[in-house]
């Protein structure tokens, strides 16, 4: 599994409009994933942007499966200087932060488009495992313990 693949679809999307500022992919805890950003002197708190679109996306769709009204496509948050859009990407939540006169049909579009990519490459990336070879690991236990050691002595 290629990491950069998750760098690589991000960097699609904030490619396809020049309205989009940001792109996040978090997980559905809030944890970030991957961010690409168009501006370097745009500064925010990637984390603690990411972690609150994951957490209205998620009580979004909470409300969605309560009302019985179906599934939940896009959150789209529009303010006066610009909009904060998430979408499912299956275990994740891919949110894009724009500027206000951006082409909403084209962001959904992108979106859409990107959320079925990311959520394959996500499905992948959370299947596997660490692998840690059994001898590498011992050596690991025998070196803690001579480290225990030393320290015992002191």
């Amino acid at each position: 599994m290629d990491i950069k693949a998750f760098d690589k679809i991000l960097s699609d999307v904030i490619k396809a409009e020049s309205g989009i500022k940001k792109v996040i992919l978090v997980d559905r805890t809030g944890l970030t994933i991957a961010h690409v950003s168009k501006f370097s002197y745009y500064p925010v708190d990637i984390d603690g942007i990411g972690a609150i679109a994951s957490a209205v996306y998620c009580a979004s769709e909470e409300q969605g499966k309560n009302l019985d009204i179906g599934e939940l496509n896009i959150v789209t948050s529009e303010f006066d200087n610009g909009k904060i859009f998430a979408a499912s990407c299956g275990k994740g939540v891919l949110c894009v932060i724009t500027d206000s006169d951006v082409n909403i049909g084209m962001i959904r579009l992108v979106m859409k488009k990107a959320s079925n990519q990311l959520k394959s490459v996500l499905d992948e990336f959370l299947a596997e495992k660490p692998v840690v070879p059994v001898s590498e690991g011992e050596a690991g236990d025998e070196e803690l313990k001579a480290a225990l050691s030393e320290l015992e002595k002191v």
